[in-house]
């Protein structure tokens, strides 16, 4: 494997970054807090000063933030890594952000000859720690067969789906159908609960059934015990689905399932609830926002 650097060790990065060391890579990692870096360089990381200073040694160099704007001064601002990075590298985002940035990010990055791969990640906490996560890839053919040793250290499901920016639409199109399979498990654990039936057993019957899928199996136990520890934050899903919202706008299209899904995710951020995992959709259901 490559030199690989690393910019962004927050719940989803760190356990990618460790996934990393443990398949023998040469890293070298950066975070806007240094103290998240301890983790990776008691395994054998190197800690640089600045993104500039991760690209400089890293021929692959990863990318783990929260938003838009985070991606763009990573990239381009003061000691960013497009400042540090030779002609010839290669950046790596697994942040979820907008296709059309991710479009505008890949065309700065060429003209300094300097590849983008966009290959934002789902699968939560878990799948990060695991080094299962599902991976949607956009970029050359090139770029993504030369960063495929890196993806499959930190995922297990990895689909090129077209060039750079596809990844981010597709990673759009995932959050949109979980808002439906979040919201519809919400409504179905709380009916059941308030209609007095045992809820453990509800769901060993409904995982029997066409009902069953992740969020059944993963979060149902949350929404029984109105119990929300981080897997996914829910103001990070809220911003994903502004991404997507914003482009079915743009296609004349209408997600009734999305939007409402977005107006109580909404109401749950005015509450309180934004840093809760997204399974706090339940609290809603349940009457419970405040």
């Amino acid at each position: 494997m490559e030199n690989v650097g690393f910019v962004g060790l927050g719940t989803m990065g760190a356990s990618m970054a460790a996934n990393l060391l443990r398949a023998g890579a040469h890293l070298t990692v950066w975070n806007r807090n240094p103290a998240r870096a301890s983790a990776a360089v008691e395994m054998g990381a190197r800690q640089a000063v600045s993104p500039c200073d991760v690209a400089a040694h890293s021929d692959i160099t990863v990318i783990c933030v929260s938003d838009t704007p985070d991606v763009e001064a990573v990239l381009f601002g003061p000691d960013g890594i497009a400042a540090g990075a030779r002609s010839g590298s290669l950046v790596i985002d697994c942040s979820t952000i907008s296709p059309d940035s991710t479009r505008d990010f890949g065309g700065r990055l060429a003209a300094r000859g300097v590849g983008l791969v966009d290959a934002p990640v789902s699968g939560g906490s878990e799948g990060a720690r695991l080094g299962t996560l599902t991976m949607f890839v956009g970029g050359a053919e090139a770029d993504v067969a030369r960063a495929r040793p890196v993806l499959e250290a930190m995922g297990k499901t990895i689909t090129h789906l077209g060039p750079v920016g596809s990844g981010q639409a597709a990673k759009a199109v995932n959050q949109v159908i979980i808002s439906g399979y979040y919201l519809s498990v919400a409504e179905g654990i709380v009916l059941g609960i308030k209609a007095g039936l045992a809820p453990d057993r509800l769901v060993e019957a409904l995982s029997g059934g066409a009902a069953r899928s992740w969020v059944l199996d993963n979060r149902s136990g949350r929404m029984i015990d109105d119990e929300y520890p981080l897997g996914f934050r829910l103001a990070l899903h809220r911003k994903d689905l502004g991404i997507a919202l914003d482009m079915a706008r743009r296609l004349d299209l209408d997600l009734p399932v999305a939007e409402l899904t977005a107006s109580i995710e909404d109401g749950l951020m005015s509450a309180g609830h934004g840093d809760e995992d997204m399974s706090v959709l339940a609290r809603a259901i349940r009457g419970g926002a405040d």
